[in-house]
Order: structure tokens, then C-alpha cells, then sequence
């Protein structure tokens, strides 16, 4: 009896998001725009970045803000490329821009909270960490990610004061 209830609960509840995609949800309906194709560069951008090619990744990623003003995830990697070689106080600019793109972009919260911890801004970085907090209903990487660095970070400055 309990597994056919549970079955019957499994099936209603693929049943519920088949409809709500279908229904535009999930997208890939009749009247939902196409997902906007990634550019080719920023794919680039992002490789030379997961291979540490910080410096070289920046002139790619430029281009991609040309062609796209409004790319926060390019933003976001160019924040991430500055602060990763070696200059987080240069990274904010980017960071903010990528916020002000869109405000919930929980990647640049998370990276310029990082930031932050570098510039010896704890404070500030909390405040990202608040925000994420909000933005992950139910938890997410980057809030697991920036609450573990300023734990760090904490350890690390009571150990030297």
C-alpha cells in the first residue's frame, strides 16, 4: 500500500511539472523564445579561465562586452580574472557591473563577497553573504561557497591578531 501511494505521488508530481513545462515553464513551448545562443568567446573565455590563463582570458572577454553590453556572466568572469591574478580591488568594478546588470546574479555575489575577504572588507563580504542567503531559497553553491571563505577568513585573522 505505502509503495503505491508513493508511486502515485512520484507520478503526480511528474505529471504537474510535465504541465507547468509545457505551459512555459521550462520553456521549449510554442510561444517561448529560443535560449539565447552563448558566444563563441565567452565559451573560449571560460576554458582558458578553468586553465588558469587569467591574463589571457581578459582581451576575449572584452569582446564579448562589446558584441554584449549587458552579458553579466562576462562581467562576472572578468571580475573573476581580475581578482584571480592578482588584483581583487580591480575586480569590484567589474563585479558591480555585473550587479547592475541583474542584482540576483549569485555568482557575483559570491565572488565579489571573495573579494572583499582579499581587501580585508569582512563586513562587506557578510553583506553579500545576507543576500545570497536570500537569493537561495534553498541553499546554493555560492552561499556555501562565500559562508566557508569567511569562515576561513575568520580563523585566519584570529590566529594572527
Amino acid at each position: 500500500m505505502r509503495s503505491t501511494l508513493f508511486s502515485g505521488v512520484a507520478l503526480l508530481a511528474i505529471m504537474l511539472s510535465a504541465s507547468a513545462y509545457a505551459a512555459g515553464g521550462g520553456g521549449g513551448g510554442v510561444d517561448s523564445t529560443p535560449a539565447p545562443v552563448k558566444d563563441p568567446n565567452y565559451t573560449r573565455a571560460k576554458a582558458m579561465i578553468e586553465a588558469k590563463d587569467y591574463k589571457g582570458a581578459m582581451p576575449v572577454l572584452q569582446q564579448v562586452v562589446a558584441k554584449d553590453p549587458k552579458n553579466a556572466d562576462a562581467y562576472t568572469l572578468m571580475g573573476f580574472a581580475t581578482r584571480k591574478s592578482g588584483d581583487p580591488n580591480g575586480s569590484l568594478q567589474y563585479y558591480n557591473q555585473a550587479l547592475s546588470i541583474d542584482p540576483k546574479h549569485i555568482g557575483a555575489h559570491e565572488y565579489v563577497g571573495e573579494a572583499y575577504l582579499e581587501l580585508n572588507r569582512p563586513a562587506e563580504a557578510e553583506q553579500q553573504l545576507a543576500r545570497l542567503d536570500s537569493l537561495c531559497v534553498f541553499g546554493c553553491t555560492e552561499y556555501r561557497e562565500l559562508k566557508k571563505a569567511i569562515a576561513a577568513y575568520k580563523t585566519s585573522h584570529k590566529a594572527t591578531n
